[in-house]
């Protein structure tokens, strides 16, 4: 297997690109994963995300009051001293949007998005083995081969819509949080009915309760829920953060080594 630090560009053909590493996936993990193995490792690698706009889960997951069940100074990337220091969030907890900015920001700050194929739905991957590559094909029509293929599309990548009887008839509008649309969705004078009191309908109940006529929540089964206490952070609290985040360790060699993977908390739903 020949050395990271000799990787030729990527290879381009008719309907068909040669990389080293194809990522399906452009939220955390995949993000992460392009930075280590890109930008320390030299390897040609290509993203493939389905949305529009990095995120993950959070770009889907748009839905009234979506926001992260962990404070934000632990649901954030923390390999970088560098970036971990420079941004401030708001919030104890952050809400989706504010989320969002962060990725952008980091996305942005490491020139990820230049790897990164938006609007991209892979539709296969299938293992050669006489080549030893995998062969990635988007819905597009395009192959990509690659040594190694890293799906870091998550646990919560398909929305599971259920199937009640009379959904395919039903007159009215529904939407799915996982599939929540970028322009919002106005409830105001609006008959609502929400099933699920998960923690994605904890969230979303009081958000929705607050412009519609009347809003009837269907559940199974009761889940324990906490005050969140959320607020704004005061200087003070950002400051001690800052004062009190050890430095992380980086790698001594650019040897190829196992690849730690990094993904945040739960993010909503769980």
């Amino acid at each position: 297997m020949p050395d990271s630090m000799t990787r030729e560009a990527p290879r381009t053909g008719a309907g068909s690109s040669t990389y080293d590493a194809v990522i399906i996936g452009a939220g955390f993990s995949g993000m992460y994963q392009l930075h280590l193995l890109r930008d320390r490792l030299g390897l040609s690698v290509r993203v493939l995300e389905q949305g529009g706009g990095v995120g993950g889960t959070w770009y889907w997951n748009r839905y009234p009051g979506a926001r992260c069940d962990s404070e934000s100074h632990s649901y954030c990337f923390t390999f970088s001293p560098e970036l971990y220091r420079e941004w401030e969030w708001t919030e104890r907890y952050p809400g989706q949007a504010e989320i969002m900015r962060y990725m952008n920001w980091v996305a942005d700050r490491l020139d990820l998005k230049r790897d990164i194929a938006f609007d991209t739905r892979v539709t296969g991957a299938r293992y050669d083995e006489a080549s030893n590559r995998w062969q990635v094909t988007t819905e597009a029509g395009e192959t990509l081969s690659a040594t190694w293929l890293i799906t870091a599309v998550g646990c919560l990548s398909t929305a599971n819509v259920p199937k009640i009887p009379g959904l395919e008839d039903f007159k009215g509008r529904w939407y799915h949080t996982g599939q929540w649309p970028h322009e919002g969705v106005d409830f105001t004078g609006q008959r609502v009915g929400q099933i699920g009191t998960g923690s994605t309908g904890i969230q979303a109940v009081p958000v929705i309760a607050a412009a519609a006529k009347h809003l009837t929540v269907f559940q199974r089964t009761a889940n324990y829920s906490v005050p969140a206490r959320n607020g704004p952070l005061d200087a003070e609290f950002k400051d001690w953060v800052r004062q009190n985040t050890k430095r992380s360790a980086r790698p001594r060699s650019r040897r190829r080594t196992a690849i730690p993977s990094s993904s945040p908390t739960a993010p909503p739903g769980t």
